[in-house]
C-alpha cells in the first residue's frame, strides 16, 4: 500500500467548499463555512485572510472578476472563486475524505451513512 497522502488542511477545504458554487468575499466565506457545517466549524478572521493567501499562492483561488449580486456589492470588498486548480483539489480532497468514511464504516467505526 501507499504512503497516505496528507490531504488539503480542514480550513482550505471549507474555503474551497464555500466557493465551490460562487464567487464570495471573506464575510460571505466565513457564514458559508458557519452554514455548511451546521455551526460546528467558525473561522476566524486570521484563519480565514491566512488561509486565502495561501490559497491565492496555491493557484487554488483568484480574485473574482465580476461579483455575483451587483446591487449588494462595496467597493472595500474583495470576491475570490474557484480556479480550475481549485476545483480539481476540492474534488480529490473531498473523494480523499469519502474513502477515508467508507474504510471507517467498513471497519465498523462509524454506523452507515
Amino acid at each position: 500500500m501507499g504512503a497516505p497522502t496528507e490531504g488539503l488542511p480542514k480550513s482550505s477545504f471549507l474555503v474551497l467548499l464555500a466557493l465551490a458554487d460562487q464567487p464570495r468575499h471573506g464575510l460571505a466565506i466565513l457564514d458559508r463555512v458557519e452554514e455548511a457545517s451546521r455551526g460546528e466549524v467558525k473561522l476566524g478572521p486570521g484563519t480565514l485572510y491566512g488561509t486565502l493567501q495561501k490559497l491565492v499562492s496555491a493557484g487554488h483561488i483568484r480574485e473574482a472578476s465580476s461579483v455575483p449580486n451587483p446591487q449588494d456589492h462595496d467597493s472595500r470588498r474583495r470576491y475570490y472563486q474557484l480556479t480550475p486548480k481549485g476545483q480539481r483539489a476540492l474534488r480529490e480532497e473531498a473523494a480523499r475524505l469519502r474513502s477515508l468514511v467508507r474504510v471507517a464504516v467498513d471497519h465498523k467505526v462509524l454506523g452507515e451513512l
